[in-house]
């Protein structure tokens, strides 16, 4: 039985369990319609476009070889 805290969408657990947090989270997306599933994708999108810009779209440092 879900508590009321999980019925809010807020999982709380006092131990890390890997196999309730997935389905938790498998729980919350089977619980929204598609449309409401893309718009989180698109939303989710926007936001590491922005986080992308915000910290300036840095790449990864090459490695040289020194010789």
């Amino acid at each position: 039985m879900l508590n009321q805290r999980e019925k809010k969408g807020i999982l709380v657990l006092d131990d890390s369990d890997e196999k309730k947090e997935i389905e938790f989270e498998l729980n919350y997306l089977s619980s929204l319609s598609l449309s409401q599933r893309f718009q989180l994708m698109l939303a989710k999108s926007q936001e590491l476009k922005s986080n992308l810009k915000n910290n300036e779209h840095r790449e990864t440092p090459q490695i040289i070889k020194r010789t």
